[in-house]
């Protein structure tokens, strides 16, 4: 494992510390006017999600954990797992829902994602920030019901529920925050 100083760090670098795989959210070098300096950091665990902060002493060496990532597409869904293909050597993977999180909301058929590996192991599917999904499911919205931001639920080609403006029908394709969950516009 690679060493890197503390005073080194960015947004995105993934450490390997004792308890275990963390990334960088947020850090802060700070150098008080009594005292030697140190770097408050705020850490995501990986494997759970948990946000901690975390401080450590300025200069100090801690293990940067090298992860792997590949963009793979996505084939289909066969029981509970997900299977994608590398699209260079169409290897295929099959990938376990708990690994994929929120993500597979939003995933279709023949979408390119980025696998995360770390020794073997897949710790994180990343898609982009929004996707275009058809409307499958949604109430029509009543004449004259014109309020200001008024919204219905809709269902997702994928399953997934959330809330749209009432002129939105079934067979629309809107566009769909995937960092949010939230309806962007209709395409």
């Amino acid at each position: 494992m690679p060493q890197i100083s503390v005073n080194d760090l960015k947004n995105g670098i993934t450490l390997e510390l004792d308890n275990g795989l963390f990334q960088v959210v947020e850090f802060q070098h700070v150098k008080p006017g009594k005292g030697g300096a140190f770097v408050r950091t705020k850490i995501r665990n990986i494997r759970n999600g948990a946000v901690i902060d975390k401080t450590f002493n300025a200069g100090i060496k801690v293990e940067q954990a090298i992860v792997d990532r590949q963009d793979m597409q996505f084939l289909y869904k066969d029981a509970d797992d997900y299977v994608f293909m590398d699209t260079s050597t169409y290897d295929q993977m099959n990938v376990a829902p708990s690994a994929l999180g929120d993500t597979a909301h939003y995933l279709v058929e023949q979408m390119i994602a980025q696998i995360a590996m770390y020794q073997g192991e897949i710790i994180g599917v990343e898609i982009a920030a929004s996707v275009e999904l058809t409307v499958s499911e949604t109430e029509p919205g009543v004449q004259g019901d014109r309020v200001s931001g008024a919204r219905k639920p809709a269902t997702l080609e994928t399953g997934k529920l959330l809330q749209v403006p009432l002129f939105v029908e079934i067979g629309d394709k809107i566009k769909v925050d995937t960092r949010t969950g939230d309806y962007i516009t209709r395409v």
